[in-house]
C-alpha cells in the first residue's frame, strides 16, 4: 500500500490558494504515473485525511488516471475529484480479492462519495428473514424487523457470485408468501415450478421438516460470515458418516456441496481459513538506510487494514529491529489486541499473550507473502517517482551502489569499457566506450584497428588497446576514467592488470562475464578475480548490461564496417580505373558485388558513366 509524503502538508491546504492547489495537483498527478498496472483497492483522502472514496480495479493505474485525465460529464464525479487530496491504495494478487478488499474498506470507512457515486442508493446486502421459514433475497431496504443482514456488498458481483453460491448448494424455497407449520398441516399450500425444476425441496406440501429446512438456512449463515472452511470440515465428517451407513447416494450430494465450497473459497486470499484475529508485519531497507515496513490487520479471517510507512534508519540498526519497533507503535496506533503476530522472523522479545509464528506455508505464509509483496511495491514505487522527480538522483544512486560493489575507494563517475571484435582473428578491432554519471558519453567513444597481428589472441589484443589508449592520455594529460571495465573474464582482467602495472597506473578494474547464452551473468572485481552477485532485476545490473551491450555493439559495427571495406576493395578497387568512390556508388546502387558482375553496360553506364562502366563490364565478362 501507499501513503503519500503529502499527507506531512494537509494542515498547510486546509487554506486552499492556488499554490497550494498546484502543489498537491503535481503530487497526485506524480503518485498516478507510478502506480502499478495490478488488481488493488484505492482510496481517496480529503484535506482532513478522511478517506471520501474506496474504489477497486483490474488495472490500478488505468483505473485511477481516469479521474484525472479527462472532464467528467456527471457533476458528482467532478466534486469527487476537485476534494481529493491524496490517494493510498493495497495491491492485491486477483480482481476478486479486489472485489472482497473494497467491501471491507467501505464498511469501515463509510465513505461518503461511495454512496453519492452510487446514485444515491444503498449497498445492496443479503437478507435472510425471521420467519419460520425464512427466505433469502438479496436487498438495499435495511428493515428493522428482526431480519438479518448481511453485507453491505459494494460491487453487485461480488453479492451475486454468493447468492448463486447459495443457490447451487441448497434448495431453498423462493416464494414470497408467509409460510407455517399450521398452514402445512392444512393443507393451504401447493407445489410451484421451483420444486419442478429441483430448486426447492418444496417444504409447503410437507417435503421436508422445518428442521431439516433450518439447517441449511444455518449452513448459509455460516457461508455469509466468511466461515466455509468450518462448514467443509463439518460436511466432510457428514459425509463420512453417511459413508459409514451405507447412504451413499447422500453422500455423494455432500462431497458435491464440499467440492463447491472449496473452489469457491480457492477464488480469494483476502479472505483466508485463519479463525483467528492477527497482525502481519514485513520490511524492506534500501542502502541509504530508507527502511519501508507494511502492517496489515487480519480480524475473522478479512484483511481490514492495511499500511505501509517508511522512515530512515539514521543508526544503522538491524531491519529486524526496526520491524519489532513498528509492532509496538502500530499495534498502539491502530488499536489491534491480536494474539497472533506473524513475522519473516522469530523475535527473541517475548511478550505476554502474544504469539509469534513465522509461516512456512498455509494460509498464513500467503498473507506474509502478501504483505512483503505490498512492500516491495511501495518501494518500487517511491522510486519511480524519486528518479523521474530528479534522474541526477537515480545515476548518483546506481554509481554508489556500484562503488560499494568494486570495493573502490571513490565514486565511480568516469568508466570506460572495451570489447575485441574479429573472426578467426581477421578484421581484427577493438572498442572503448565511455560513461559519465552513468550515461554513454559518445563523442568520447574510441575505435581501434589490432596493429599486432594479434587478432585471434584476445589477451594480446586487450594488451595492446589499453597500452594505447592510457599511454597516449598520459602523453596528452588527459582525464583517466575512475573504473576500467573489461568485456571478458578473467585473462581480459589480467591483462588490465598488466598494462596498469606497466604504466604505472592504479586505476580500478572490473570484469563483464557472460553466460551460455552470451548474457551478461556476473562482475568480476578486485586482485583476487572475484566474481560478485548482482541481482538480475536490480537497476544497476542493467546498467552494467546496457555498458556490456553497448561497447559489443560498437565493436561489431566496427568490425563489419572494416570487414565490407576489405570485401570491397577485394573486388572491385583492385580494377584499374575504379577508387573507393566508384566502387561505394556500385555497391549504393547493386547491393553486392555479385549483382555488379551480372548488370549490364548500360545499367553501369547510368550510375558511373560510359567509360568506367565498359573497363567494370570487360572485368566480370572476360573482355579485354
Amino acid at each position: 500500500m501507499w501513503t503519500s509524503t503529502a499527507l506531512l502538508r494537509w494542515t498547510k491546504w486546509k487554506v486552499v490558494t492556488k499554490e497550494s492547489e498546484n502543489t498537491y495537483r503535481d503530487s497526485l498527478r506524480e503518485t498516478v504515473i507510478n502506480l502499478p498496472e495490478t488488481p488493488g483497492c484505492y482510496q481517496y483522502l480529503d484535506e482532513t485525511g478522511k478517506v471520501i472514496y474506496v474504489g477497486k480495479a483490474k488495472n490500478l493505474k488505468r483505473r485511477v488516471s481516469s479521474y484525472f485525465n479527462k472532464e467528467h460529464e456527471s457533476a458528482k464525479t467532478r466534486m469527487l475529484v476537485s476534494k481529493i487530496r491524496d490517494l493510498k491504495y493495497v495491491v492485491v494478487r486477483t480482481e476478486w480479492d479486489a472485489l472482497l478488499l473494497e467491501n471491507n474498506l467501505i464498511k469501515k470507512y463509510k465513505p461518503r462519495y461511495n454512496i453519492l457515486l452510487k446514485d444515491d442508493k444503498t449497498y445492496p446486502s443479503i437478507c435472510i428473514t425471521k420467519e419460520e421459514f425464512p427466505r433469502i433475497f438479496k436487498t438495499r431496504n435495511i428493515i428493522r424487523n428482526g431480519s438479518e443482514y448481511y453485507g453491505p456488498y459494494s460491487h453487485v458481483a461480488t453479492l451475486n457470485g454468493l447468492m448463486e453460491l447459495i443457490g447451487k448448494l441448497y434448495r431453498i424455497r423462493r416464494c414470497r408468501f408467509p409460510m407455517t407449520e399450521a398452514g402445512i398441516a392444512d393443507g393451504r399450500y401447493k407445489d410451484c415450478l421451483e420444486y419442478q425444476i429441483k430448486n426447492c425441496n418444496a417444504p409447503c406440501i410437507g417435503n421436508e421438516t422445518r428442521e431439516e429446512y433450518l439447517q441449511q438456512i444455518e449452513e448459509i449463515r455460516e457461508i455469509l460470515k466468511g466461515k466455509s472452511g468450518w462448514l467443509i470440515q463439518k460436511l466432510k465428517e457428514k459425509m463420512k458418516a453417511l459413508a459409514a451407513e451405507l447412504k451413499f447416494e447422500e453422500a455423494q450430494q455432500i462431497k458435491v456441496k464440499i467440492d463447491i465450497l472449496s473452489a469457491f473459497r480457492e477464488k480469494s486470499m483476502v479472505v483466508t481459513e485463519v479463525p483467528d484475529d492477527l497482525d502481519v508485519f514485513s520490511g524492506e531497507q534500501d542502502e541509504d538506510g530508507t527502511v519501508f515496513i507494511n502492517y496489515m490487520h487480519v480480524t475473522e479471517g478479512c484483511i481490514n487494514q492495511a499500511f505501509t510507512f517508511e522512515f530512515k534508519n539514521r543508526i544503522e540498526e538491524p531491519l529486524s529491529e526496526l520491524i519489532m519497533s513498528s509492532v509496538v507503535e502500530m499495534r498502539n496506533r491502530y488499536g489491534s489486541k491480536a494474539s497472533e503476530i506473524v513475522l519473516p522472523f522469530m523475535p527473541e522479545t517475548e511478550i505476554e499473550g502474544i504469539t509469534w509464528t513465522v509461516p512456512q506455508r498455509g494460509e498464513r505464509k500467503k498473507l506474509l507473502t502478501l504483505s512483503e509483496l505490498n512492500v516491495k511495491q511501495y518501494r518500487a514505487d517511491r522510486l519511480k517517482k524519486s528518479d523521474k522527480l530528479n534522474p541526477q538522483q537515480k545515476h548518483v544512486r546506481l554509481l554508489k551502489e556500484l562503488q560499494k560493489v568494486t570495493g573502490m575507494e571513490k565514486l565511480p563517475y568516469r568508466i570506460e569499457c572495451f570489447d575485441n571484435s574479429h573472426i578467426q582473428g581477421s578484421d581484427a578491432v577493438a572498442a572503448c566506450v565511455v560513461y559519465e554519471e552513468g550515461k554513454p558519453l559518445r563523442k568520447e567513444y574510441r575505435l581501434y584497428n589490432i596493429k599486432s597481428g594479434a587478432g585471434g589472441d584476445d589477451y594480446a589484443s586487450m594488451i595492446e588497446v589499453l597500452t594505447r589508449r592510457y599511454r597516449r592520455i598520459i602523453d596528452e594529460e588527459g582525464r583517466m576514467p575512475d573504473l576500467v571495465i573489461v568485456d571478458g573474464g578473467k585473462p581480459q582482467m589480467s591483462a588490465a592488470t598488466e598494462v596498469m602495472n606497466s604504466l604505472g597506473l592504479e586505476l580500478d578494474i572490473a570484469g563483464l562475464v557472460k553466460n551460455s547464452h552470451h548474457r551478461t551473468s556476473g562482475l568480476i572485481v578486485g586482485k583476487d578475480r572475484m566474481e560478485v552477485g548482482i541481482k538480475p532485476d536490480s537497476e544497476l545490473f542493467r546498467l552494467l548490461e546496457q555498458m556490456q551491450d553497448e561497447v559489443h555493439r560498437v565493436a561489431i559495427s566496427f568490425h563489419k564496417n572494416k570487414r565490407s571495406r576489405r570485401q570491397t576493395e577485394s573486388e572491385l578497387t583492385r580494377i584499374a580505373g575504379i577508387g573507393d568512390k566508384t566502387a561505394s556508388l556500385l555497391l549504393r546502387e547493386f547491393k553486392s558485388v555479385k549483382r555488379i558482375s551480372e548488370a549490364d553496360e548500360e545499367s553501369l553506364t547510368k550510375v558511373i558513366g560510359r567509360s568506367k562502366a565498359t573497363v567494370v563490364y570487360s572485368h566480370f565478362n572476360g573482355k579485354s
